[in-house]
């Protein structure tokens, strides 16, 4: 079955917008991580334009895709946010074809180049370099909802 992936790029009609959004936003991780074929979303910034947001979402299957658009919470988040917090919505979905891991370790200089699994993907993340043991850093799932990450189990 195939991976997709979801990038969204926003504006918002004002700062108060934003702010305004964040509330709503913040809730979002309580219903992703419900939702079976959820894997990874993440929100930030653009670096050089503080008004451009960015939103990266992975997902199982373009059905899992399609339950998070159907669901009651989502639909009503795009409802409010249409209502005039947002200015414009640039949406692109994508097949994945495939991941890779590279790593340089900071301790011992081992190199990691290696095919993962996305659905697998925190358990990877997760790994000590095999040489010497190092952790590498990594980030957990983040209660403003700016972070929010799982895998998924084989069935």
């Amino acid at each position: 079955m195939a991976i997709y992936l979801s990038m969204q790029r926003v504006r918002f009609s004002s700062p108060d917008a934003y702010e305004k959004f964040k509330v709503v936003f913040g809730d979002t991780r309580h219903h992703l991580m419900n939702l079976p074929g959820f894997l990874h979303l993440t929100w930030w910034e653009h670096p050089d334009d503080p008004t451009w947001f960015n939103e990266c979402s992975f997902w199982a299957s373009k059905e899992a895709l399609y339950d998070w658009h159907t669901d009651t919470y989502h639909r009503h988040a795009k409802a409010w946010a249409a209502n005039g917090a947002i200015m414009e919505d640039i949406i692109t979905n994508f097949e994945l074809v495939g991941t890779r891991l590279l790593r340089i370790c900071p301790c011992c200089g081992e190199l990691q180049d290696k095919v993962y699994e996305l659905q697998k993907e925190q358990a990877v993340l997760r790994e000590q370099c095999p040489k010497c043991g190092f952790h590498f850093p990594y980030l957990t799932e983040q209660p403003s909802s700016f972070a929010v990450f799982k895998d998924i189990a084989d069935t």
